[in-house]
C-alpha cells in the first residue's frame, strides 16, 4: 500500500476512535450509567457502523479500557515530569506564587481530555478508573518522592503521607472535572500547588508545627507494642 494511502488510513482510524470516544461520554451522560451503554448506541450517535466498532473494539468493556490505558500512559509521562522537581524547585515557585513545575503542563493535558475524562470518571462511569489513575500517580512518584527520606527513620508514614496526598490531588482533580473546568488551568496548578504545602493552621494564622521523625518513631513503637500482643 502507497505510503499516502498508509497515512490516509490512520487518519481516518483516529478520527474514528475519536468520534467513538465521545460518543461513549454522550452515551454515559445520556443513560447516566456506564453499564447500560451499547454498541449500537454509541455507533448511532457516532455516526458509524457497528462493523467499524468492531474492527476497533470487542466490545464496550474493550472501548472503555483502551481508552483508559491511553489516558493513564499519556497523563503519567506530565506526572513524572512534576516528581522530577525537587524541593528547590517547588520553594522558589511557591515563593513566586507560581505552580509546580510541570503541572499546568499535566492540566491542559486533563482539560483536552474533558470531554471524557469528566463522565468516565464521574459516577456513572467506571469507579475502577479513578483507583487506577492513583496507583498510576503513586508508581510514577513514588521511586523519585524517596530521594533524600531514611524509610528506616519514617516507617509506614511515607507510604501513607504518599497515599493521602495523591487521593487529595485527584480528588480535587474530580471536582474540577465535574464543576466543568471552570477555573483556568493556571489557578488550577497554583491551587493544588498550594494545597501540597498547605497547613491547617495556617489558614487560621496559627501553623502547627511538629517533629515528623519523632511522630513516625511513635508511630513505629505503636506498631511493636501491637505485634508482640
Amino acid at each position: 500500500m502507497p505510503a499516502d494511502c498508509l497515512v490516509s488510513t490512520d487518519r481516518r482510524s483516529v478520527r474514528t476512535r475519536a468520534a467513538l470516544r465521545l460518543a461513549l461520554a454522550q452515551e454515559i451522560d445520556a443513560t447516566g450509567d456506564l453499564s447500560r451503554v451499547t454498541v449500537t448506541a454509541v455507533t448511532e450517535r457516532a455516526g458509524l457502523t457497528r462493523r467499524t466498532f468492531y474492527s476497533h473494539y470487542r466490545d464496550i468493556p474493550d472501548l472503555v479500557g483502551q481508552i483508559e490505558a491511553e489516558t493513564l500512559s499519556d497523563l503519567r509521562e506530565h506526572v513524572e515530569k512534576i516528581a522530577r522537581a525537587d524541593l528547590g524547585d517547588l520553594e522558589a515557585a511557591l515563593l513566586r506564587q507560581e505552580a509546580a513545575p510541570g503541572s499546568e503542563d499535566l492540566l491542559r493535558a486533563v482539560r483536552e481530555r474533558g470531554d471524557y475524562l469528566r463522565p468516565l470518571l464521574g459516577d456513572g462511569g467506571d469507579p475502577a478508573f479513578a483507583e487506577r489513575l492513583k496507583r498510576m500517580a503513586y508508581d510514577a512518584v513514588a521511586g523519585r518522592a524517596l530521594d533524600g527520606i531514611d524509610v528506616r527513620a519514617v516507617g509506614t508514614f511515607f507510604d501513607y503521607y504518599l497515599t493521602y496526598a495523591i487521593s487529595a490531588e485527584v480528588g480535587v482533580l474530580l471536582r474540577w472535572l465535574e464543576g466543568g473546568m471552570r477555573e483556568s488551568v493556571e489557578a488550577m496548578a497554583r491551587l493544588m500547588t498550594a494545597l501540597m504545602f498547605v497547613r491547617p493552621g495556617d489558614l487560621y494564622g496559627k501553623p502547627i508545627d511538629f517533629d515528623i521523625p519523632r511522630f513516625a518513631l511513635a508511630i513505629m513503637r505503636c506498631e511493636e507494642r501491637h505485634n508482640v500482643r
